[in-house]
């Protein structure tokens, strides 16, 4: 493997194993990885059809359907006929489900932030840099 390669393979096993920290910090909310991901399309991108949902996530309709039940039965989300077709359902976050998101954003926060606190000067300001770095790379 070439330097690159090696930097390329530490960097995403890294950026994985902070993801799940950080889900970990955010408490989970009681659902799984798809009626989160789920639940995080509908709260940022607003009400959505299951079938734009299923497209987003890549599943069919009849799966998304059963997460948007289990969101449904925990008071996550409301669903409602679209008002364009009828036989279409759209699925919107409740104020419960905004809260809950804005909570577990929070506790995520404050955990790095308590994680950083315990960096010396130095390690933050290279952390700050490397920040930029890895942002352009992701953008």
């Amino acid at each position: 493997m070439t330097d690159t390669a090696d930097l390329a393979q530490s960097l995403r096993e890294l950026l994985g194993r902070a993801h799940r920290v950080l889900r970990e910090q955010g408490g989970g909310l009681g659902l799984t990885a798809s009626q989160i991901e789920a639940l995080g399309y509908v709260f940022r991108d607003g009400p959505l059809t299951i079938t734009a949902l299923a497209k987003l996530q890549r599943v069919r309709s009849q799966s998304m359907g059963a997460t948007v039940g289990v969101l449904l039965e925990r008071g996550l989300v409301m669903v409602t006929p679209d008002p364009g077709d009828g036989r279409q359902k759209v699925v919107a976050a409740t104020d419960e489900a905004r809260a809950l998101i804005e909570e577990g954003r929070n506790a995520r926060a404050d955990w790095l932030a308590r994680q950083l606190e315990t960096l010396a000067p130095a390690e933050r300001k290279t952390l700050a840099a490397a920040h930029k770095i890895l942002d352009r790379l992701f953008l």
